[in-house]
């Protein structure tokens, strides 16, 4: 059985350009926000140094693809002379570092647990991809409603 979807006038391509820019929107706010919070974190976070002393893998369930992915585990030196731990939120395979690298940590003076490795993808990966997104659903919705306009 073979359903067939036609669209006949301006309200479906009206109502696709609305729902891709609403989404765009969401979605590039999404991005500014998350831009904001790494560049908050930056402007207070205290710098030392540490090192990746584990792999953890992990198998992440997104789709049909099951492949393992390695998130560093790294130990640093806190300004109050604490040994601290932390597992990186992202994670990557083939894995970004290796156990024994040498890495530069970024923590929270207030709350030491609140540690990041100095690096592209745990500090920016997420507003990119966001933000990209979104402004790339707001192109394709303008181009919509625009495209729709100049048929007309």
């Amino acid at each position: 059985m073979e359903i067939e979807v036609q669209m006949h006038g301006r309200a479906p391509r009206r109502w696709i350009a609305v729902g891709m820019i609403a989404f765009g929107a969401m979605f590039l706010v999404l991005g500014l926000v998350l831009a904001g919070v790494s560049a908050s974190f930056l402007s207070d976070a205290k710098r030392t140094r540490g090192s990746v002393v584990a792999l953890e893998w992990r198998e992440d369930d997104h789709g049909e693809d099951h492949t393992p992915v390695a998130y560093p585990v790294v130990e640093f030196t806190s300004a109050d002379g604490m040994p601290r731990r932390f597992q990186s939120s992202t994670g990557s395979n083939p894995p970004s570092y290796e156990k024994g690298d040498r890495v530069e940590v970024l923590y929270r003076a207030g709350s030491p647990a609140d540690a990041r490795i100095n690096g592209f993808a745990s500090l920016w990966l997420l507003p990119l991809v966001f933000g990209g997104t979104g402004l790339a659903m707001l192109v394709g919705g303008t181009a919509v409603a625009t495209a729709r306009r100049w048929r007309s």
